[in-house]
């Protein structure tokens, strides 16, 4: 287990490129390089960033360039000496945020009990199996039976799982190409299926986070608490608002994900981000996902938007009226972001303190 986990997270174009390559290639070599506990590239539907370009996977003209997100965890030291590799990269551009978290590698049923609401990461290979059955949709089941509030799958493109490289290939079972189960539900809840997870899988690799349940089923459970722009240090705090909902999920009769990244982006926000899951649920539905004999997609869908305390209370409002029948809502503090690009990029990213 380690306390001293971090979690860096890259929002940028899939065409974006860097030393004379793919982006998404550079930044993995160099994860593989530091050996990173875990990290995998996700491929987004649909979003937009600072220059406000829509990008969809709906039209050919605009699916040239969807938006890619790459996730890494390790402790500080190796996460900061990846950092400064990502920085030296000439043209390195992007959306970067740090975020604590606690990683569990082993010994599942000697963690911790967790405080509140909590988010739990169970990183998989792309084939693993457990108790028969492929290993998310055993850990999907088993979170779901145990209460926990929602789950979603995301499939990895690329990525490193316990230090190695394993990247999807076009030929090739892709067996180990990593995945990642995000889960949300009561610390409690959390704290005792983490002995079951241990049981479950081979090598259980997990990070836990702590997070605000906002909404859930269209109910307002309570809005993103109101941070300070800083904490007491003066370091900037940011804030992160994520929806989980179901590609059927509707508002006014159009895709829910859609409707929020459209008013979103005709707002102004900084940006937002959607990427399509393989296996999840979220309230009181059962797991589910794409079938053979289905006409519409079944499949999860994430929306994460990322912005300053204030502006998130704005783009929450949004959020409230397009959720108002379905989804799952949670806010969690970022105590590092930077807009990289250029010099900017080679900024340390000091991690801000809680504010009590």
């Amino acid at each position: 287990m380690s306390d001293d986990c971090v979690k860096l997270t890259t929002y940028f174009g899939e065409r974006a490129r860097a030393d004379g390559r793919f982006m998404a290639d550079a930044l993995v070599d160099i994860y593989a390089r530091h050996g990173l506990q875990t990290s995998l590239v996700l491929r987004g539907v649909e979003g937009f960033g600072a220059k406000h370009q829509l990008r969809t996977d709906r039209l050919l003209s605009l699916s040239e360039d969807l938006p890619l997100v790459a996730v890494a965890v390790d402790d500080r030291a190796r996460i900061d000496a990846a950092l400064a590799d990502m920085r030296a990269l000439p043209r390195f551009s992007g959306l970067v945020t740090l975020e604590r978290a606690r990683l569990l590698t082993d010994g599942l049923d000697a963690a911790p009990p967790a405080d509140g609401p909590t988010k739990l990461t169970v990183y998989l290979g792309r084939q693993e199996r457990a108790g028969g059955r492929p290993a998310a949709e055993a850990v999907v089941a088993l979170l779901h039976d145990r209460g926990i509030a929602g789950a979603t799958v995301l499939l990895g493109v690329d990525g490193t799982a316990h230090g190695i490289r394993q990247r999807a290939r076009f030929f090739g079972r892709n067996s180990e190409v990593p995945l990642m189960v995000i889960a949300l539900g009561d610390g409690d809840r959390i704290t005792a299926v983490l002995p079951e997870l241990g049981a479950l899988l081979a090598r259980p690799l997990v990070t836990l986070e702590r997070i605000q349940i906002c909404k859930r089923d269209g109910r307002l459970l309570q809005p993103p608490r109101t941070l300070p722009g800083r904490d007491p240090s003066g370091l900037p705090i940011w804030q992160k608002v994520m929806i989980y909902a179901s590609e059927q999920s509707r508002h006014d009769g159009h895709p829910l994900h859609r409707t929020l990244v459209r008013d979103l982006r005709r707002a102004r926000a900084a940006g937002a981000t959607s990427l399509r899951g393989t296996w999840g649920y979220h309230g009181d539905h059962a797991p589910h996902g794409d079938t053979f004999w289905q006409l519409r997609r079944r499949v999860p869908i994430v929306t994460t938007i990322v912005d300053t305390p204030s502006e998130i209370q704005r783009w929450f409002a949004i959020v409230d009226r397009v959720t108002s029948e379905t989804g799952l809502v949670t806010s969690e503090m970022v105590p590092a972001l930077q807009m990289a690009g250029g010099a900017a990029a080679r900024h340390r990213l000091p991690l801000a303190d809680r504010p009590s």
